[in-house]
């Protein structure tokens, strides 16, 4: 079997699956029955001044039969005085030495107050600390969370604040509600951070009662923003991971977060330059076992690859990952379909006329049956085709010998450029 352990910034972790600071990181119970079921790490639910929560706080966005694609929250931190956490924390290390805790922090921005904290919880013996600077609701009204998060100088400074004092390594946890992820984790960087975790939740609204025209969840009749996540969420996850993870500047390991239900989302995050993941949503959807199949399947899958530690493919990916003006304009792959697994549902065919570039024929076979047909020399290779259609094998994208050299975007322009030039030249 492969080494599944990790060390993310200075944090061991027996396997790369940590819980995410939220419900499910509540109290010490939850925690040690989570490291019971086989988690490797968890983040606690966000401590400060204990807050007030409402009723409901709760919803989830379905989708074409999935249950909970999105999930959308307006919970707030811990809703419980820092003595019993702190107790609660001290007990589970104790009981746990080597799974990792890592202390989720919220204050609001001033030295003082990030000092009192840090001091206090570090002494109970967590691993780490993450600096919550992406809860988008409830406390970014305060001035914490989001609003804190969302200004690169905020950012810096308050994680400077805390590697002041802090003897343990400290996570910043970054908001994607922001134009450039990238500047605010350098921020962190600059302020001494020693690794990121992203991404915290979207601002969202789950829907609206079409009955009482209530919004989804609301108290008593009045409805807020609230954060967004679980499966919905983990493409923007993977695209700022990957941004951040590919940033030369952005030099500190990466923590996860944003959809992983499974060892197949864990591995794509690892291989876009995650060293570790968090899971929130999969574990309040089917309960702390899952991560018995995550755990498996991700043995397994390095097994079948030949690597013998999850570290390995951390980060591969990540080369693959560039600008658009980075790619070959004379890449070309076009579709082909296969007629003996077709079952001429025509949704390609209406696809392709309705909404692309109208290639694919309707014809009749020398059986006399339907048949369809791609015109390859139409055919963009957009993947509209293949991605509507039910069968898997029905249709694959076949890629073309080039019969003209890689040309990129860039490469294209800089030849413009010189071409111009040398014509004034001229």
């Amino acid at each position: 079997m492969a080494d599944l352990s990790i060390n993310l910034g200075g944090i061991k972790s027996p396997n790369p699956f940590w819980l995410a600071s939220a419900p499910p990181t509540n109290s010490g119970y939850q925690v040690q029955r989570a490291f019971e079921a086989g988690w490797g790490g968890a983040v606690w639910k966000t401590l400060g001044d204990p807050i007030l929560n409402v009723s409901s706080r709760f919803a989830a966005v379905s989708f074409n039969g999935q249950r909970v694609a999105g999930f959308n929250n307006i919970e707030l931190i811990t809703d419980r005085p820092l003595e019993v956490n702190l107790k609660e924390i001290y007990e589970t290390k104790k009981r746990f030495p080597n799974h990792a805790i890592i202390a989720s922090l919220m204050v609001e921005p001033k030295r003082h107050k990030w000092h009192e904290i840090v001091k206090r919880v570090q002494d109970v013996g967590v691993d780490g600390f993450e600096l919550n600077f992406g809860c988008p609701h409830g406390m970014a009204e305060r001035g914490m969370g989001s609003a804190s998060g969302q200004v690169p100088e905020l950012v810096e400074k308050q994680t400077f604040w805390v590697k002041e004092v802090a003897e343990v390594p400290v996570i910043v946890k970054l908001t994607p509600n922001i134009t450039d992820i990238t500047v605010t984790a350098q921020a962190a960087v600059n302020g001494g951070a020693d690794a990121i975790s992203m991404i915290n939740t979207i601002n969202s609204l789950a829907g609206v009662d079409l009955d009482t025209w209530n919004t989804i969840p609301h108290v008593g009749g009045k409805g807020a923003h609230g954060g967004y996540c679980g499966p919905a969420v983990k493409p923007i996850a993977l695209n700022m991971v990957g941004e951040c993870a590919r940033n030369p500047y952005i030099n500190v390991p990466i923590s996860g977060i944003g959809g992983v239900s499974n060892w197949q989302d864990a591995a794509e995050f690892l291989l876009m330059g995650a060293t570790g993941v968090q899971v929130c949503t999969a574990a309040m959807h089917h309960g702390f076992s899952i991560v018995e199949d995550m755990v498996d399947g991700l043995n397994n899958y390095l097994d079948e690859k030949g690597i013998s530690s999850v570290m390995d493919i951390v980060g591969k990916t990540v080369p693959k990952y560039s600008e658009w003006g980075d790619l070959d304009l004379n890449y070309k792959v076009v579709a082909k379909i296969n007629n003996d697994v077709c079952i001429n549902c025509n949704k390609c065919h209406i696809a392709c006329e309705d909404t692309s570039h109208q290639c694919i024929d309707m014809l009749v076979g020398a059986n006399g049956k339907p048949m369809l047909k791609v015109r390859e020399e139409d055919c963009v290779g957009c993947n509209l085709c293949s991605i509507v259609c039910p069968v898997d094998g029905a249709i694959e994208m076949v890629k073309l010998k080039n019969t003209l050299p890689s040309m990129t975007w860039n490469q294209r322009q800089e030849m413009m450029e010189r071409y111009a030039v040398n014509r004034i030249a001229r």
